[in-house]
C-alpha cells in the first residue's frame, strides 16, 4: 500500500534544523511513501473565519487544505519558540481545522517530532502541537516521539540524514505512521 505523509515545517528560517529534518524524512522514506513536504506557510494569511468563506478561502489556505486531504497521515516538524509552538504551525492547524468538523485532519495518523537549540528538543513546543492537532481532528500517534536538542552544535557540521541515530528514529517514525495509515484503512 503506498503512503503520503505531508509534512509540515514551523520554521520559515534559511538553514532551519527542521527543515533538514524533514527533508532527512523525504530520503530516509521507503519506497512504498512518499514524504512531501508543503512549501508555503509562510503564505498563508493568519487564521480568520471571517475570510473563510466557501469559495473565497485565500489561495495558499485551500492549497493548504487540498494538500492535506490528499494526504494520508501527518508529519509536523516543531522548533520551539519561548516554550510553545510556533505561530506559523499553530495557523497551518488552525486552517486544516475547518470547517468545523470536517477538517482536513479527518482522523488520519499524526506525528510531531522536531530539533530545537535547547536540552530538550523542543518537547514543550510538541506537546503543544500533538494537543492542537488531536483537537483539530488528527489520530495522533502519541506515542511517537523524536525531540533532538542541541540542534545548533548537533547539526552544525552533519546533516540529520548522515547522524545515524537520529535517521533511525526518523525512519522509525515514518514506518509508524505507514503502520497507522494501514489499520485505519483496515479498520
Amino acid at each position: 500500500m503506498s503512503v503520503r505523509i505531508l509534512a509540515l515545517v514551523g520554521s520559515l528560517r534559511t538553514g532551519s534544523t527542521n527543515r533538514q529534518l524533514a527533508e532527512a524524512a523525504v530520503k530516509l522514506a521507503p519506497e512504498d511513501v512518499e514524504v512531501v513536504i508543503f512549501e508555503g506557510l509562510a503564505d498563508i494569511p493568519f487564521y480568520n473565519e471571517d475570510i473563510d468563506v466557501a469559495r473565497h478561502v485565500p489561495a495558499t489556505a485551500a492549497k493548504l487544505r487540498r494538500a492535506a486531504l490528499a494526504a494520508d497521515a501527518f508529519l509536523l516538524f516543531s522548533p520551539e519558540c519561548n516554550g510553545t509552538i510556533p505561530a506559523v504551525l499553530k495557523n497551518a492547524i488552525d486552517w486544516m481545522s475547518r470547517p468545523y468538523g470536517a477538517g482536513a485532519f479527518g482522523g488520519k495518523p499524526v506525528a510531531v517530532v522536531g530539533t530545537a537549540v535547547g536540552q530538550f528538543g523542543g518537547v514543550w513546543a510538541q506537546d503543544e502541537a500533538r494537543k492542537s492537532v488531536g483537537i483539530a481532528g488528527g489520530k495522533v500517534l502519541e506515542d511517537v516521539k523524536l525531540c533532538v536538542p542541541g540542534s545548533l552544535t548537533r547539526f552544525a557540521d552533519t546533516h540529520p540524514v548522515d547522524d545515524h541515530e537520529v535517521a533511525a528514529k526518523l525512519t522509525e517514525v515514518v514506518a509508524r505512521l505507514h503502520d497507522g495509515v494501514a489499520e485505519a484503512t483496515a479498520a
